[in-house]
Parts: C-alpha cells; sequence; structure tokens
C-alpha cells in the first residue's frame, strides 16, 4: 500500500539540496521541521510556525532529540504572517493542516480564514523550481472544508505558472490527502 508520508517526502526531496531554504508552515510537533533541517543541512535554513506554544516545545525536543543543525527558526505566529519573518526565496514549504497531535486540543485547527492566505504567501515566496507540500485532513468538518478551498484556488492558477497535483486514496474520502505545487 502506498505511504502518503513517504511519497511526500520523496517529493520535497527531489527539489531540495544542501544549502536551501524551507519552512514549515505548521511545525505541529516537528517532524517536518526536522526533516527538513536534516535535507538542507548546516548550511541550509529552516523557518518554522505554529501558534501553540507546546507546538515550539515538542519541536525543540524533536529537533534535540533526531541530532538536527541548528538550521532553524522556530516562530510563534500563524503561518499566514510568515511574510514578515522570510525576506528571502524559498525553495520548499510544507503545511500538515488540521489540529496539533498530542496537544488534547482537536476544536484548536487551521482555518481557512488563515490557511489560504498562508498558502497564497507561500506561493509568492517559491523560488522558480521550488514546491509547496499542502497536507489536508477532510476527517474534521474544518479539514473537509480547507481541502475544497484550496482545490478550488489551486484550480485556478495558471497550468504554465505552476505545477499542481492532488494525491489521494480514491476508495478512503476521509483520508487525508495533499496537493503538490510547483512552481515553473
Amino acid at each position: 500500500m502506498t505511504d502518503l508520508l513517504t511519497l511526500q517526502k520523496s517529493f520535497i526531496l527531489s527539489h531540495l539540496k544542501e544549502g536551501d531554504v524551507c519552512a514549515d508552515f505548521t511545525m505541529g510537533n516537528g517532524h517536518d521541521t526536522a526533516f527538513l533541517s536534516k535535507a538542507v543541512g548546516e548550511n541550509g535554513r529552516v523557518y518554522a510556525f505554529d501558534i501553540q506554544p507546546f507546538a515550539l516545545e515538542s519541536t525543540k525536543r524533536t529537533l534535540e532529540n533526531e541530532g538536527c543543525p541548528e538550521n532553524y527558526t522556530l516562530i510563534l505566529d500563524s503561518h499566514h504572517n510568515a511574510r514578515n519573518y522570510i525576506n528571502e526565496k524559498i525553495k520548499a514549504g510544507m503545511f500538515n493542516l488540521g489540529y496539533l497531535p498530542g496537544s488534547g486540543h482537536k476544536e484548536l485547527t487551521t482555518k481557512r480564514e488563515t490557511t489560504l492566505p498562508a498558502v497564497k504567501g507561500a506561493i509568492e515566496m517559491l523560488e522558480s523550481g521550488g514546491i509547496l507540500l499542502v497536507a489536508v485532513y477532510p476527517g474534521h468538518e474544518e479539514g473537509a472544508l480547507e481541502g475544497d478551498m484550496l482545490e478550488e484556488y489551486f484550480s485556478s492558477i495558471s497550468r504554465f505558472e505552476m505545477s499542481i497535483s492532488k494525491f489521494k486514496i480514491v476508495n478512503s474520502p476521509t483520508s487525508p490527502y495533499f496537493f503538490i505545487v510547483e512552481k515553473k
């Protein structure tokens, strides 16, 4: 069976190299931040965002436990404010929408009103040949609505500017899926 996490990482790795700049727009427990940190190495840069102090603490532990290079900046702010912190082009970005696993706060999720500006901002920061990966969790109401909103937005973007794909398990409608946005 296809492992979506492995597939996501293979797409990201096909675009990243040592020294690149990237962003984890929803740091959560820090697993994507650690993945990106290792992928870009000591000379790279990773910006990571979350609105929950618990996420920052959890991410710090993950980065330390995994022996990541100190190439990251952890930011306690919403992903829709990323352009206030990142003043350079990024080669890759990851969004893992939904709620923070292990926080006990399933009611605190990413929201359409901040997700769409965050994704638009990430696309503006993306350098030519860069990639964004946006994981959607339609198993809860806001997640399903976020996914529909993003699909509508992505469908409006010219295929001559970006290639946008959707990877979904067709016979499991509430399973997570993801979009890949590749800037030409």
